[in-house]
């Protein structure tokens, strides 16, 4: 088929887009954006490899196959795609199969690690499923046009789910102090890049390459959700791939420096390459009241409260007054720390800035529950207003026309959402932690993370009229500090990067 890669390339590389089923922003956003990169580069053979988190796959096409006939083809790569969401109509050998392979999978599997087999990965052949390609993995970040980019190229599937390969890994815990991970047949690759600690190993010749975001799990645990099973599953994963060699591609200084202070070994194979944005975030003419329009259609259906929306003009006019506002674009989990800037909001409403309204952007994550208890008396009337499930055509308009777009996380391995506002011509106030100095640099005011009073001062100050030159200054430096970021500066490091890669293993 037209998808299969014909011309020789000098590098081939394999991408984990496992990632890509898991939502918009942060990790899943970067493996987009990264796939689309790598992809626009002509040296490079980029191919993607299918895993799902909790289920096991149908198999695709196995890539010594050549007697299948295209019907029988066409069958099993869509039945390959039913199984990313439901079990497919199967035979009573099927049935019977699925069964046995149910009960003793993990068993199998855990075999099949200590004796050292390979688990081969199918081939899944994009021609008549790019689709599919592209709506599951791909359009929630990238444009329409890069359609054609990230879908004519071959993926590969593999069976079984990520949580099985962590549960073979974790399961030789229980007979000793050293996990046994699953070998992937990788031969076909120079390199497989992984987006997060990977619970395999790789072919020899194939180089694996962590793309690493942050050693939350493992430095601050208590932070995340189900947490025994997820810094177990870190630290080992992460463990055991420098014992095999990797190379980890920090996104951020700051991600790397945590990253040595759990294995300083690691040191001589880490290098730092930071995300890259999205060329969907740029300045444009946005008239104000557009935020309005973009509330009242982007309101999270929450059950525990409705938010009264009577104080806001819907109208079409454009002399319809618009309201000042914060904005906070993240996850709700506790790390990200909406409870500190809640309370450093609540301070401005009751003493300088009465008016000001507060605007929440973001997926539920864990332990939420308490982030939308303290939401509930302000939304329901009609000061804070929580959205989801917003396009970043609309969120580049509320970048734009925020009082400021606050970042007050407690840790973070990169934060696209101040990156992305001054991108499109917004102000930013952060935290004050290690990875904000290092990707906004000037381009930021700060604030201890700790001190609700500290973090109203200091939105106080750059938002009074006393601070017309504070903003001024934050929208000039954000114009070329988040020029950085943008892919025709990234890029070039990871040409650089591979091609060392391919060098060590031409040498070998």
């Amino acid at each position: 088929m037209s998808t299969m890669n014909k011309t020789t390339k000098s590098m081939n590389i394999l991408v984990d887009l496992k990632p890509a089923l898991d939502g918009y922003a942060g990790i899943p956003q970067e493996t987009r954006l990264l796939f689309r990169g790598l992809r626009s580069i002509e040296d490079y053979a980029v191919e993607g490899l299918i895993q799902h988190g909790s289920r096991k796959l149908r198999p695709a096409v196995h890539i010594k196959s050549k007697k299948l006939k295209q019907a029988a083809r066409v069958n099993r790569l869509s039945r390959a795609v039913i199984s990313l969401y439901e079990k497919p109509y199967s035979s009573l050998i099927d049935n019977i199969r699925d069964h046995i392979e149910r009960y003793f999978s993990l068993s199998i599997l855990r075999l099949r690690a200590i004796a050292g087999l390979e688990v081969q990965p199918g081939v899944f052949e994009t021609d008549l499923f790019d689709d599919f390609i592209w709506r599951t993995f791909f359009n929630k970040t990238l444009r329409p046009i890069d359609k054609g980019l990230v879908t004519q190229t071959r993926y590969r599937i593999l069976r079984p789910s990520r949580v099985a390969l962590h549960k073979v890994g974790l399961a030789g815990l229980k007979y000793g102090n050293n996990p046994s991970y699953l070998k992937i047949n990788t031969t076909d690759y120079n390199v497989l890049l992984a987006q997060t600690p990977y619970p395999g190993r790789v072919s020899k010749g194939t180089q694996l390459v962590v793309r690493y975001h942050d050693a939350v799990p493992v430095l601050m645990p208590h932070t995340i959700s189900d947490k025994a099973f997820h810094q177990a599953t870190h630290f080992h994963a992460l463990q055991n791939n420098i014992k095999q060699g990797a190379w980890f591609s920090c996104i951020s200084e700051a991600t790397r420096s945590d990253l040595l202070k759990i294995f300083p070994e690691a040191e001589p194979r880490t290098i730092v390459i930071h995300n890259m944005v999205s060329d969907e975030y740029f300045e444009e003419n946005s008239h104000r009241n557009l935020v309005n329009q973009i509330i009242r259609n982007r309101i999270a259906g929450v059950d525990e409260f409705k938010t009264e929306l009577s104080g806001i003009d819907f109208s079409d006019s454009k002399s319809a007054p618009a309201f000042e506002y914060l904005l906070m674009v993240s996850t709700l989990e506790p790390r990200k720390n909406h409870l500190l800037l809640m309370s450093a909001w609540e301070r401005l409403k009751y003493t300088t800035m009465p008016k000001l309204k507060l605007v929440i952007v973001g997926s539920m994550g864990w332990d939420h529950q308490p982030i939308l208890n303290a939401f509930k008396p302000w939304a329901q009337r009609g000061d804070l207003f929580y959205l989801n499930n917003v396009p970043s055509a609309e969120l580049r308009v509320l970048y734009k026309h925020a009082a400021a777009t606050i970042c007050p996380s407690l840790a973070e391995g990169f934060d696209y959402s101040g990156v992305e506002a001054m991108r499109s011509g917004g102000i930013v106030i952060s935290s004050d932690i290690p990875v904000h100095r290092e990707i906004y640099g000037s381009a930021s005011e700060y604030f201890d993370p700790y001190s609700t009073e500290n973090a109203a001062e200091i939105i106080q100050n750059t938002l009074s009229p006393a601070g017309e030159d504070i903003r001024n200054r934050l929208r000039l430096a954000g114009k070329s500090v988040s020029e950085r970021y943008t892919p025709k500066h990234i890029l070039p490091k990871w040409q650089s990067f591979f091609s060392m890669i391919r060098q060590a293993q031409a040498n070998r």
